[in-house]
């Protein structure tokens, strides 16, 4: 009797485990809707001027999208082709990073306009899948998302074909029944706010552009979705040098006694990122963010010091 009741419960779980590897196998490659923005690069010099600040800068573009043999010339200031070609294992599988640069056969240029403003306003990729939600460029201004991909289409091609991601049977799964796209949460400024240290700047570069909340919040490692309050400290990561070293990044919120911005003044703030890497294999993209003017620098600080994470 014992003997047919574990054959039953054994004969259960195998249909169980078959109908769900079916299921994902069906579902995580499943295709998404979104709108195509109505936005065309421009050849203005100050809207490429703009998107090099950006891409090389606050929205940190270079930090992964440089190919690895040209990553150490970021670090003496250079501006290297962002040819992509990073690999990033993690519990998913293995992620690799895209080649940015106008070639027709292995970059941007085999995309249209409106393939790359849908993938960076609603997280849709060309062939309709939802990308994995590293980035969140979904509240950026149409003029930002404009500098950005005008800035990318004037850089020289660089021939460098990049393998899509290699996801295992766990990333197929969150795929499946986890991630979907992340649009905006509300219309999207035409424009972003005027350059200067107001709260409302620092606001719009720490949740549109850095994305701050990206590291320094807690999130599941598997699912990306926030677990913790906002901007108050984040999940420990793997040092970039050292798999076997964990890091934690910071609360950088107001919070008195833990908070960065709270036990900071605002010029020891600026000068923190002037300073550079300070913690080997620390994952924080001290080369882009050292690029970041005095002004926004400064406005990041006064809207981080503005927030209460707990």
């Amino acid at each position: 009797m014992i003997r047919k009741v574990l054959l039953g419960l054994g004969a259960a779980v195998l249909l169980i485990v078959a109908i769900l590897v079916i299921a994902i196998s069906v579902r995580w490659d499943r295709r998404f809707e979104a709108p195509y923005p109505k936005l065309a690069p421009s050849r203005d010099p100050a809207v490429l001027a703009r998107g090099r600040y950006l891409a090389y800068g606050p929205a940190h573009c270079s930090d992964c999208h440089t190919a690895p043999a040209d990553y150490a010339s970021l670090q003496t200031g250079s501006s290297p082709s962002l040819s992509g070609g990073v690999e990033f294992p993690i519990p998913l599988g293995t992620i690799r990073v895209p080649n940015l640069t106008p070639d027709s056969a292995t970059g941007i240029g085999r995309r249209s306009d409106g393939d790359i403003t849908r993938l960076l306003r609603y997280g849709v990729r060309a062939d309709g899948r939802a990308a994995i939600p590293f980035m969140e460029y979904h509240e950026l201004s149409d003029a930002d998302i404009v500098a950005v991909i005008s800035f990318l289409r004037s850089q020289p091609p660089v021939r460098h074909a990049v393998p899509d991601h290699a996801l295992n049977l766990l990333g197929k799964a969150v795929m499946a029944f986890a991630i979907k796209p992340i649009g905006p949460s509300g219309t999207p400024p035409a424009e972003s706010p005027a350059s200067g240290p107001t709260l409302e700047r620092g606001a719009y570069l720490v949740t549109a552009v850095a994305a701050c909340a990206g590291c320094h919040t807690q999130r599941s490692m598997v699912t990306g979705q926030y677990t913790g309050p906002r901007l108050a400290g984040g999940s420990p990561m793997e040092a970039a040098d050292n798999a076997h070293t964990k890091l934690v990044p910071p609360d950088i919120t107001g919070n008195p006694g833990t908070g960065r911005a709270a036990m900071w003044t605002e010029d020891e703030f600026v000068a923190r990122f002037r300073a550079g890497v300070r913690i080997p294999g620390s994952p924080m993209p001290w080369q882009a963010f050292q690029r970041i003017t005095d002004d926004d620098l400064r406005a990041i600080y006064r809207y981080v010091r503005s927030v209460r994470g707990s």
